[in-house]
């Protein structure tokens, strides 16, 4: 029986692949209607020990424009990411609903920061303006320039169950301005599509239920040779 425990680490490495897509899958679907947000895949990579690694990465396909006519709902189209800030932690967020707190800050809904270059981004009263390369005008005087940038693309992303987001780290490398496109008055959608998640939801429960049969059922075989065929002679 030498296979034996071999057969069950491979049994327990399957049924951790599933269980995690399980769950990725599920916040997908969770956030299928939040502004901005685009899903997670899960990969395999084999280790230098044989051990397979399992861990995930960002669905890079970006989500539809809806129109909402608000002066501080954002859209990115192409790729660059909004830098938010909160205390001392800055990240990378697709999601562009953005509102001013009562000392004029622009913020987000967790009321981080919206950066520009030259700090967070303070508004005086008036009309807003912000072109395709994130310029900011108020009142037809510019107040400064956005910050876009792009993350590592190896880099997880922070948190990604927290509060329906799965941002990302900034690693300061800048969107230059000829790549930049902002929209504003729009929202960028999530780019998880709800029936194709459910399907692949149902695909993975199907399989994570027969990983674990074989388990007991290996479990089992292994149990009668230990217990019951060594007793013989």
């Amino acid at each position: 029986m030498s296979g034996g425990p071999e057969s069950l680490r491979a049994a327990g490495q399957a049924l951790g692949y599933w269980q995690r897509r399980a769950e990725v899958v599920t916040h997908n679907l969770a956030n299928a209607e939040t502004a901005g947000f685009r899903g997670q895949r899960v990969f395999t990579q084999m280790m230098a020990d044989g051990v397979p690694r399992v861990g995930t990465r960002t669905d890079p396909r970006a989500g539809a424009l809806r129109q909402t006519g608000a002066p501080l709902d954002l859209a990115l189209r192409g790729d660059g990411y909004f830098v938010v800030r909160s205390g001392d932690q800055e990240s990378l967020v697709r999601t562009g609903s953005f509102t001013l707190d009562p000392e004029g800050r622009v913020v987000d809904a967790q009321g981080r920061e919206l950066m520009g270059e030259a700090g967070p981004m303070i508004l005086p009263e008036g009309p807003v303006e912000i072109d395709a390369q994130g310029r900011v005008m108020v009142a037809g005087v510019d107040v400064g320039r956005l910050r876009m940038e792009m993350p590592d693309p190896a880099a997880p992303p922070v948190d990604p169950g927290r509060g329906g987001r799965a941002d990302l780290r900034s690693v300061g490398s800048d969107v230059p301005l000829e790549a930049r496109t902002v929209r504003q008055g729009f929202l960028e959608d999530s780019n998880v599509q709800p029936l194709e998640s459910m399907v692949e939801l149902g695909i993975v429960q199907r399989s994570f239920d027969s990983v674990q049969n074989s388990l007991r059922v290996l479990d089992q075989v292994l149990d009668t040779a230990v217990n019951r065929l060594g007793r013989v002679g």
